[in-house]
């Protein structure tokens, strides 16, 4: 039977003492990082579009107050708080509304995404610079690039940056992105459908998350093309007014922690409500390692209580290639590497700023890791931890410091919960209903 954690909300602290192996069966959220994206589709559309699996992390209830202030209505049916309603911000498809001030934009990350809404429905995006988790500089060079290339025009400030939709729209915009990123691919997928327009996009990034867009795009009736190398998109021949139903999928990166924090305990344990095809590099690493581990099509399995290690070191860099390692798996992977033989080399160029997070905290439960650049380091295992007072700086540090504190002696005091919300709704509580010994620090 799946477990149903209770839930520790709005706590800043937890305690975390080591206990017996974690097992169970639990089920993830949906993916804070495809929800965004998803919820910027339904906006730009200008469709009424229901989306359940709709996470309760405060980044995407913090996108979705944004998107009331842009004019989208929000509704939730009582009888399931995870499933959210966007109507559109206008009765007909040429109305605009005054461009909205939106100075709370800039504490969320991934802000970026409300651009293509904000041109369908007011013709211009007016959006402080994104914060969020301080893993580096969110850089906005390639999103300005791609809708300069739509005809927009961009201006920046110090503190805010303003894009302008063209006067004078395409019928059709081809271009190839210099990387990967999916920010971008986003930018410009959404860009086309608040323009109407057809796209060739080149060197898109192919992850999940932008694949649920694209099925998405799909279910409302664009036509879309999918290559290794390219992505075409074109609008569909007839306008459409039905109500498009979409599903926020699994969290990818909720599962990869869980499936590495039950095996660094050498438990054994079953994570559902997750396309086990999105969690590949976690199991490829497990498997390494000597672990037992299944991806499912719907679930991922850790099998830790019978391992037969093998003491082959990890060599793990973070890409933005299409099979390549989610740059939001390293910590929790780098972490479970401290309790696992052999010498281990870690990279993520992607957040340059996430191991000066990281490894100061995990330095005060004992660890020895050797910083080679500001975004690699190595270390040699097995590692015995001790428990100490540890603070959550981003998303994935205070993940991380969750999974390092089950294996170390002693009791281990995890703070800055808000940051770990910003990204799970209350993952202590599902580590939790795998038989953790996790508690609330009393205020």
């Amino acid at each position: 039977m799946t477990c149903v954690p209770a839930p520790l909300t709005g706590l800043d602290a937890v305690t975390v003492r080591p206990g017996p192996p974690l097992a169970g069966t639990v089920r993830v959220d949906g993916s804070k990082n495809a929800a965004l994206p998803l919820l910027a589709t339904a906006a730009t559309m200008r469709r009424t579009v229901h989306l359940s699996n709709v996470p309760a992390s405060t980044d995407v209830q913090g996108l979705l107050t944004l998107l009331q202030s842009c004019g989208v209505r929000i509704a939730r049916p009582v009888t399931d708080p995870a499933t959210v309603i966007v109507l559109p911000a206008t009765a007909t498809a040429t109305a605009t509304i005054p461009v909205p001030d939106l100075p709370g934009a800039g504490r969320l990350r991934a802000s970026y995404y409300l651009v293509p809404a904000l041109l369908a429905a007011c013709g211009q995006a007016v959006l402080p610079w994104p914060g969020g988790c301080p893993v580096g500089d969110r850089g906005m060079d390639v999103h300005f690039a791609v809708y300069r290339v739509f005809g927009d025009t961009v201006a920046l400030t110090d503190t805010h940056y303003t894009v302008t939709a063209t006067s004078n729209p395409r019928a059709a915009v081809s271009l190839t992105l210099p990387f990967r990123s999916r920010g971008a691919t986003a930018a410009a997928l959404l860009r086309a459908v608040a323009g109407g327009v057809r796209l060739r996009l080149g060197n898109p990034s192919l992850c999940p998350e932008v694949l649920a867009v694209l099925d998405a795009l799909s279910g409302a009736g664009w036509a879309v093309e999918i290559g290794e190398d390219r992505v075409v998109l074109e609008p569909a021949a007839h306008s459409q007014a039905e109500a498009v139903t979409l599903t926020v999928p699994g969290d990818k990166i909720e599962a990869g922690t869980l499936a590495c924090a039950v095996a660094a305990t050498g438990g054994s344990g079953r994570i559902e409500g997750i396309d086990g095809r999105d969690v590949t590099a976690v199991v490829e690493a497990l498997t390494w390692l000597g672990i037992p581990a299944t991806a499912e099509p719907d679930a991922v399995t850790v099998r830790a209580d019978a391992p037969q290690l093998t003491g082959r070191p990890l060599r793990i860099a973070a890409s933005l290639a299409p099979d390549g390692v989610d740059a939001d798996f390293e910590p929790a992977l780098l972490t479970l590497a401290l309790g696992m033989p052999g010498t281990h080399l870690f990279a993520d160029a992607i957040n340059p700023g996430r191991h000066h997070n990281l490894l100061p905290q995990l330095g005060l439960l004992g660890a020895r890791i050797d910083a080679l650049s500001p975004t690699q380091c190595r270390l040699a295992g097995p590692q015995r931890l001790t428990g100490a007072t540890v603070r959550a700086t981003d998303i994935r540090t205070g993940s991380a410091l969750l999974l390092a504190a089950l294996t170390a002696d002693g009791t281990t005091t995890v703070t800055g919960l808000e940051q770990l919300r910003r990204g799970h709704a209350d993952l202590p509580a599902k580590l939790r209903a795998l038989g953790a010994d996790i508690t609330e620090v009393p205020r």
